[in-house]
């Protein structure tokens, strides 16, 4: 059975449309039962993002190494790409331009080889992660083993 796990860490944790648990994971925010240490999707709300590469760099390459081990491991980000560029979301920036904060998401998909998706919104980034996590499991396993919801 397909089971998302969720990191005990994570402090507002999405809600799944299949069976989810709790656990220590060694890296990211979510997984799956079974492929702790070869799946991984990393949560950042815009803020936390932001946050995370601006002030929290050394942390956050640490946790950056650990997820480039993973036959697949990404970022997922809160935030509409297309706002933050033109700028609508600038009062949630502070200081850093828009271009800045591209910048470091294209620096992690480029020097770490982990990629960065703009999901747009809370919602959608946990659908997102879902699908993701399934895929990652349907390229293992074959489809029989991770029916659709």
């Amino acid at each position: 059975m397909f089971q998302i796990v969720i990191d005990t860490r994570e402090k507002e944790p999405y809600s799944f449309g299949c069976p989810s648990e709790r656990r220590k994971l060694h890296a990211g925010d979510y997984s799956v039962v079974g492929y702790e240490h070869a799946v991984a999707v990393e949560r950042k709300s815009l803020s936390d993002f932001l946050h995370t590469v601006v002030h929290d760099g050394e942390r956050f390459a640490a946790e950056l190494e650990k997820l480039k081990r993973f036959v697949a491991a990404c970022i997922v980000v809160e935030a509409d790409l297309d706002r933050l560029l033109r700028g609508e979301l600038n009062a949630q920036l502070r200081s850093v331009s828009p271009q800045a904060l591209l910048g470091f998401a294209l620096n992690i998909i480029h020097r770490q080889d982990i990629p960065v998706f703009w999901c747009g919104s809370r919602p959608a980034a946990a659908i997102f992660t879902e699908q993701y996590l399934r895929m990652f499991v349907r390229a293992q396993l074959g489809d029989i083993a991770c029916p659709n919801p």
